[in-house]
């Protein structure tokens, strides 16, 4: 059985990934990385074998993200570097480049707590358990949430503003009324 440092490097491409979205700085996210993965090291004897490692680390990353950077307002307002530069850039020329940029648009306007739930749900394949304990939410919220977020990356790619955003669906026992995608037949994301 591989030893505990192997375990945790194993885990590393997901950390970063979340803390990049996080912090929405590569910088500030590898730094938040290094702290979380010390803070694992260190707390080795925590850990109990047999438990998720992912979820575990995921839980310390978030941790550290609330601890640092939301309460001590850690994060400023980041600057692209490059803005100067974009009349150098050349539009994509293929079709899924251009789709996977506007997701990325749509993602760029979710609530954090929602772009959350989707990568470690929907990205990184984490068990909706697992995203709870990390998140240190109940599993409904975590349902809720992903639910939620999905809706609004269909809305959101088919045109609509986060300005346009439509009312919450009803509760049940309220008749609701059929949108566009689901007449169109669309299965979702």
């Amino acid at each position: 059985m591989p030893g505990f440092g192997d375990q945790v490097s194993e885990h590393i491409p997901n950390l970063r990934r979340y803390a990049r979205v996080l912090v929405r700085d590569s910088i500030h996210a590898e730094d938040l990385v290094q702290d979380c993965l010390e803070r694992a090291i260190s707390r080795e004897h925590l850990w109990r074998q047999g438990t998720n490692l992912r979820a575990w680390l995921f839980t310390i990353l978030h941790n550290l993200y609330i601890n640092q950077y939301l309460r001590h307002g850690s994060v400023g307002t980041m600057v692209p570097l490059l803005d100067e530069h974009s009349h150098l850039a050349c539009p994509a020329r293929q079709m899924h480049s251009v789709t996977l940029t506007d997701l990325a648009r749509a993602f760029d306007h979710l609530p954090a707590q929602e772009q959350q739930v989707v990568l470690m749900v929907g990205l990184d394949g984490m068990q909706y358990e697992d995203a709870a304990t990390a998140l240190g939410v109940p599993m409904g919220t975590v349902k809720s949430r992903l639910s939620r977020a999905r809706r609004r990356l269909r809305r959101l790619m088919d045109g609509e503003t986060a300005a346009e955003e439509a009312p919450p669906l009803p509760r049940h026992g309220t008749p609701h009324r059929l949108t566009a995608a689901a007449v169109a037949g669309r299965r979702p994301l």
